[in-house]
């Protein structure tokens, strides 16, 4: 049994007011499809009320894709609605998955879960198609109950998204989100801004491809690589840091980095120069450097994508740890990032004019990282049962760094205590070296990682 019904702001505040899309924003093609798992009921009229209540102060997230003549893009803030399906699963026992936050997309798939935003219809302005689609799944065996999201890529990051949840999960419990006043207006970038010097630093724009070139290098890369769920506890993080030479000044996050790089160089690709780690690609979240870019509450895109120099010394943890964090200092520089924020805006409005897609594939000699590890998606989504809500998500890729806190862990009738800080890595790896680099990193952990070279 299935139900769709439609959510409207409670208190309009849109007025059709447009809020143009920078270059930045235009992942087109792209959402963010996520999942969570409840241990029982969410109430669908409060929930209703929760979400309608969200719309009103996210006028944004009720609007409509638009674009004009000029090829600028639009989210029009026309107070429309967002379709919730409700539907109830009679065949599952429960809920059919284990911990791990990604689910190996070649193997399994969480669409199942998922109302899918039609990202084809977007930016066509004789089509009506939200921007934000939203499922709610009864499992009657169990009486789990399981929220799907499938968020439109040019309405913002994963942050943005995170927020956005988490204001209706606060607003279900009556409490107080934890950004109560978003900000949806963009800059601007102008073309004579750019800086043609920093394009070589963008080879996933430059070397932007078709739909159908990236579809065929995904499927490929899907089906050479295996996907490797690695799960640090935050006990093994710490000792991980401590590794690493205090006066470097480097974070946690730096060093579990370096550590999964230093791993692959020393065990998988020693004698190997096509495939030898020697530099990272960071996203790194710009909000906060200076107000003129980007606010703290920015709803956008705020993301670059940060090439790094080369290591110094890559068999070395403290090198490979030192440069990324050299590398995340210097996006943060505000002159630096005004000028790589208005080249990438010029070569995304390009790429997007050309219909071709950045290229986020394997380059040889580096390693991608996306990470989510700054937000407990779980806890800040979780309605009210605390340490009891799940997390997932789809999609890894070869030499794709993605980084999640770790889920709750339900043992049999018991719900474990929740290792707030511990940390899973997720990535694909060449499948006739998974199990060596899968068993060197066991090794390393009942050895409380004596063995790494500092």
């Amino acid at each position: 049994m299935t139900t769709t019904f439609f959510v409207y702001p409670s208190n309009p505040q849109g007025f059709n007011h447009r809020i143009e899309l920078v270059g930045l924003d235009l992942w087109r093609m792209a959402r963010i499809d996520n999942v969570f798992v409840y241990p029982s009921i969410i109430h669908i009229e409060r929930f209703k009320k929760a979400l309608s209540d969200t719309l009103s102060l996210w006028p944004f997230i009720a609007g409509r894709s638009r674009q004009d003549t000029n090829e600028h893009y639009f989210v029009e803030m026309s107070d429309s609605s967002i379709p919730v399906t409700v539907t109830k699963n009679s065949d599952l026992m429960k809920w059919p998955f284990n911990s791990n936050v990604i689910i190996d997309f070649y193997e399994c798939s969480l669409s199942t879960y998922i109302d899918e935003v039609q990202v084809l219809k977007l930016f066509d302005n004789t089509q009506d198609e939200p921007l934000v689609r939203i499922k709610l799944t009864e499992i009657i065996q169990s009486n789990e109950w399981i929220l799907g999201i499938s968020w439109a890529h040019e309405l913002g990051d994963a942050a943005s998204c995170l927020y956005f949840l988490n204001t209706i999960s606060c607003l279900y419990q009556q409490k107080e989100p934890l950004l109560p006043k978003p900000h949806f207006e963009r800059r601007l970038w102008k073309q004579d801004e750019a800086d043609p010097s920093l394009l070589p630093m963008m080879k996933h724009l430059r070397d932007a491809k078709s739909f159908d070139e990236m579809w065929k290098k995904f499927m490929i890369d899907q089906e050479a690589y295996k996907q490797v769920n690695l799960c640090f506890s935050s006990e093994q993080l710490k000792i991980l840091h401590d590794l690493i030479n205090e006066n470097l000044q480097v974070t946690l996050h730096d060093a579990l980095i370096a550590y999964i790089i230093l791993t692959l160089n020393t065990y998988c690709y020693n004698d190997d120069d096509q495939h030898r780690i020697l530099r990272t690609k960071t996203s790194i979240n710009f909000r906060g450097v200076s107000d003129t870019i980007a606010p703290k509450n920015q709803i956008a895109n705020s993301v670059l994508i940060m090439l790094s120099e080369n290591f110094e010394d890559p068999y070395s943890m403290s090198s490979i740890a030192k440069t990324i964090r050299q590398s995340i200092l210097k996006s943060r520089d505000q002159t630096f990032l005004e000028r790589w924020l208005a080249t990438a805006d010029t070569a995304m409005r390009k790429m997007t004019q050309e219909n071709h897609l950045a290229d986020l594939g394997f380059v040889s000699n580096e390693i991608i990282v996306n990470s989510n590890f700054r937000y407990d998606w779980a806890s800040s989504v979780d309605f009210g049962y605390t340490d009891q809500c799940r997390f997932y998500t789809g999609w890894s890729g070869a030499f794709y760094l993605r980084i999640f806190r770790l889920n709750p862990m339900f043992d049999e009738n018991t719900w474990l205590p929740k290792d707030r800080d511990g940390a899973e890595v997720i990535f694909r790896i060449d499948k006739d070296l998974k199990e060596k680099f899968v068993n060197v990193i066991k090794q390393d952990m009942e050895d409380n990682f004596k063995r790494v070279k500092k």
